[in-house]
């Protein structure tokens, strides 16, 4: 039975990814704010509500199991930047734009720097994210969501072209009603659809003898990241790149200043030890490199994407060998 949940899950993510990208896409026209800018903002968001889900869960639950909640978070960022990114890439190579590696990347990088900072220091000699730490990185994601949505206007108002291709294009007249009924329908299917998807696979894993914290990273993290995988490769089929990359992006910044954040407001988030010693180094290494994989020829081209998706498999195979 737990298979069927499993394949269910997957379909219903498939569709959820389709519509939240139209509705996304619908509404940037309409508000006139970027595809890049709604990418980074409303898609991740949107995609990232099962990692909040989860890792709230794990974290209020408590018990052998709350390292969940952050291993979560580390598995997921992972799997965004070297699964997702690396899918994405093979299916459509993603120009990247000067804001991407002027401002996007740094605010990741810097996210997941202070990320890494919070877990090592402030807690004596325990290793966690306290309720302080957690509404200090809650209080950046709102000035960064205000941050992106400021600038968009800014520019438009200067007279800054909003570049969207042909296909964007004829969704311009579509009304708003419809656009906000495709995205609350993508995000509504994206939570039921990860939630059996979550569900069958931590079965199927537990039933194998498998650890709930590598569990936690592998599986909940791969379950967790597939709305972000969905929409992204259903945009980048449709050569809408901004909003792959910047969900991506987005995504990431999302899963540690509001994820974390906002979980590590109501409860504390303990770290584990493999976690300190190895997955965060990863994460850390991924989210740094990603900005030379950009720079290079201006474009995450095919050989890059395979270049990713054999980084995540050797992550994997180290992690549970």
């Amino acid at each position: 039975m737990d298979y069927l949940w499993l394949i269910l899950g997957f379909i219903t993510l498939i569709f959820g990814g389709d519509f939240l990208v139209k509705g996304s896409v619908g509404l940037a026209l309409k508000a006139q704010i970027s595809t890049l800018v709604i990418g980074m903002t409303v898609v991740s968001f949107g995609t990232s509500a099962p990692e909040l889900l989860v890792s709230m869960g794990a974290a209020l639950e408590g018990g052998a199991d709350s390292d969940m909640s952050i291993g979560n978070v580390i598995g997921s960022n992972i799997a965004n930047l070297a699964l997702v990114l690396g899918v994405t890439a093979i299916i459509s190579p993603i120009k990247v734009q000067r804001v991407s590696v002027r401002q996007d990347w740094p605010i990741m990088m810097t996210a997941t720097a202070l990320f890494v900072l919070f877990m090592f220091f402030f807690d004596g000699t325990t290793h966690l994210i306290n309720r302080w730490e957690g509404i200090v990185l809650f209080i950046l994601i709102i000035a960064f969501t205000y941050f992106m949505i400021w600038k968009s206007r800014k520019e438009k108002k200067a007279g800054v072209k909003i570049e969207i291709n042909e296909e964007i294009h004829e969704n311009k007249g579509s009304p708003i009603w419809k656009s906000i009924v495709f995205l609350i329908g993508g995000c509504v299917a994206l939570v039921i659809g990860s939630n059996w998807l979550l569900e069958a696979a931590t079965n199927i894993a537990s039933a194998a003898g498998v650890t709930p914290f590598v569990i936690s990273v592998t599986v909940l993290a791969f379950g967790t990241s597939v709305p972000e995988l969905a929409a992204s490769a259903i945009a980048a089929y449709r050569k809408q790149t901004d909003i792959a990359i910047g969900n991506l992006i987005g995504s990431n910044i999302f899963n540690i200043l509001c994820v974390v954040g906002l979980t590590g407001t109501v409860a504390s988030m303990p770290v584990a030890n493999s976690a300190l010693t190895y997955d965060l180094w990863w994460m850390l290494a991924i989210t740094a490199a990603l900005l030379p994989l950009m720079l290079i020829g201006g474009k995450i081209h095919r050989w890059k994407g395979v270049l990713l998706i054999f980084t995540y498999v050797l992550y994997i195979y180290l992690l549970v060998a």
